[in-house]
């Protein structure tokens, strides 16, 4: 169920995620660091620095679907 929800929030953009418009905007919202700095370096620092954030909002995201498409 996590992967689906990278799977689909990366498409398009699945070897190049930092280029992807939703995740940079999802980064730029949620961290503040404006979308169009973001570079690979970036994205790297920030998913290593905020991994047990983005691992709890991924089992929220779980949790949700579970509930809602049961």
């Amino acid at each position: 169920m996590m992967f689906r929800f990278l799977w689909t929030a990366s498409r398009g953009y699945r070897f190049r995620p930092w280029e992807s418009p939703y995740l940079r905007w999802r980064i730029e919202t949620y961290s503040g660091i404006p979308a169009d700095s973001i570079t690979a370096q970036i994205f790297f620092r920030f998913v290593w620095s905020e991994r047990k954030s983005l691992l709890e909002y991924l089992l929220w995201v779980r949790r949700m679907r579970r509930i809602y498409l049961r």
